[in-house]
């Protein structure tokens, strides 16, 4: 099928995937579609195994989809990766041991070919920028889960990218520490306006950094479910405490597992 695609932003349609392993049929996805325009964000929420980290994958040209297409600012995955258009943060900071944070924020640079002066500044940049600054030379395990989820966010905007896909990159942080990277994600993101995809487990997550935040079903995945998130782009810590946040928490979590129902009275016990 010959799919026409319109704007430059993120575009899913009705996009598949189905494993095969010997004998074993395992169908993922089943006609997703979205549209995340240029310089917005939206986040996947739904059930482990409904296939969130699987469309990131699409997009990122990891995998190829059974059926339906991604474009990624109007090119194939394959062309956006090959331009260098996307970055990909995951939930392990993965970052090598012998190297320090600098080295490690360059090392993007490094693999793309770009003269020792230029990743060095861009680096120094990106360092700056994820509030790292003054641990350039610590080394990984000198830092702590918090410190190098920033690296390699940092790492990520090395590359100037027009679109950031993360996938879980705050979910082995604690509360206290997730919820100061959300908003240190929000700082950034204004100020380089970048697109964002993010899969994440954590509704209140998904409200603080998303304009669009689509629900997934359970196996075979689907976008089950939209809410539009109108809170603009200069969010504070003072979102939290705002009624709008309550009620887009109850719509989410309704749509993941349904609405309330009457609990039952407690039946009285007597003991002998």
């Amino acid at each position: 099928m010959d799919y026409r695609f319109s704007g430059d932003g993120l575009s899913i349609r009705d996009v598949g995937m189905v494993y095969r392993r010997d004998d074993q049929v395992t169908t993922a996805l089943v006609g997703c579609s979205l549209e995340i325009p240029v310089g917005s964000w939206a986040s996947l929420i739904g059930a482990s195994g409904c296939g969130k980290s699987t469309l990131l994958r699409i997009l990122a040209d990891i995998v190829a989809p059974t059926t339906g297409a991604a474009r990624v600012g109007g090119l194939s995955p394959s062309e956006a990766r090959a331009m260098r258009s996307f970055a990909l943060v995951s939930q392990q900071s993965t970052m090598l041991p012998w190297r320090t944070i600098l080295a490690n924020v360059e090392l993007g640079l490094e693999v793309a070919g770009v003269d020792k002066a230029e990743r060095r500044r861009r680096a120094a940049e990106a360092i700056e920028l994820v509030g790292l600054k003054g641990f350039e030379q610590a080394f990984p395990a000198e830092l702590s889960g918090g410190m190098r989820q920033r690296a390699a966010i940092a790492r990520a905007l090395t590359l100037k990218p027009r679109f950031l896909l993360m996938d879980e990159p705050f979910g082995a942080l604690d509360e206290i520490t997730r919820e100061k990277l959300n908003f240190e994600l929000l700082r950034i993101l204004k100020e380089t306006a970048a697109t964002l995809l993010l899969v994440t487990h954590s509704i209140a997550e998904a409200i603080i950094l998303s304009d669009v935040v689509a629900v997934m079903s359970p196996r075979p995945g689907r976008i089950s479910h939209r809410v539009e998130i109108g809170f603009g782009h200069d969010r504070t810590a003072a979102m939290r405490d705002d009624p709008r946040f309550v009620a887009y928490e109850a719509e989410l979590r309704h749509a993941l597992h349904g609405p309330p129902t009457a609990s039952r009275p407690a039946t009285e016990l007597s003991f002998a």
